[in-house]
């Protein structure tokens, strides 16, 4: 039997609703960001990341990311409108997988051209993340404000990505430097969020954002870290 849910955001409803409510959220971020890490090992020690990554080689990048921009909203839109736990997991599921797959190409890369990069970068991610963190809970600020923002600068990126691709454009270290600021305010943005709009059953949507933005902040500080080296 599922159990019933209030539709009220946490942020009105008590001090013990709201505790179970981040425990929540955050273990299965946790538990996303194991799994992502299990399945890159998985790909790396069977030899599919080496299959994957001559794939999207020889594919368009644009292939790719437009599927991956599909798969992530739908997998969002799942978590976030319905009502079924096993469909609010299933579309966490399926994003920690496809982010999996996306991120292959660059961890074979950095794996065998900078050695201890990999291990860098994710120490500085989530250094990064928890400090934006305790910014969110410490201030208790309602940052929803950001949400205009994000749209604009996510729109913008996506410009950026798009045009790169089809006219050979490089996308340097600002631009890196950019999106991982992008990737931080994210980071407050959906904290912000956990703390103040989300009602107690959308714990794994919840976890579905803030996996996606601790993501994006990987990817792009394991970009700058591997053009430094």
């Amino acid at each position: 039997m599922q159990q019933a849910y209030s539709s009220t955001p946490v942020a009105y409803l008590g001090v013990d609703s709201r505790a179970e409510f981040i425990g929540r959220v955050y273990s299965h971020v946790l538990g996303s960001i194991v799994g992502f890490t299990l399945l890159e090992v998985v790909y790396f020690q069977t030899g599919i990341a080496e299959a994957v990554k001559a794939f999207v080689a020889g594919t368009s990048w644009l292939l790719v990311l437009g599927a991956f921009m599909v798969v992530s909203w739908l997998a969002s839109r799942a978590a976030n409108v319905s009502t079924s736990m096993t469909t609010q997991y299933a579309a966490l599921t399926g994003f920690v997988a496809a982010e999996s797959i996306l991120f292959v190409p660059i961890l074979y890369i950095a794996s065998r051209t900078a050695p201890g990069v990999i291990e860098s970068a994710a120490v500085v991610t989530l250094l990064g993340c928890a400090g934006l963190t305790a910014v969110a809970f410490i201030t208790r600020r309602d940052f929803s404000f950001l949400r205009g923002m994000l749209m604009w600068g996510g729109i913008l990126a996506v410009v950026a990505v798009v045009s790169a691709a089809i006219f050979g454009l490089e996308l340097g270290t600002w631009f890196s430097v950019a999106m991982i600021g992008f990737a931080g305010a994210a980071v407050l943005y959906d904290t912000s969020n956990v703390l103040h709009h989300y009602s107690e059953d959308r714990y794994v949507a919840a976890a579905l954002q803030l996996f996606a933005s601790i993501a994006l902040m990987f990817w792009y500080v394991l970009r700058l870290f591997m053009r430094r080296d």
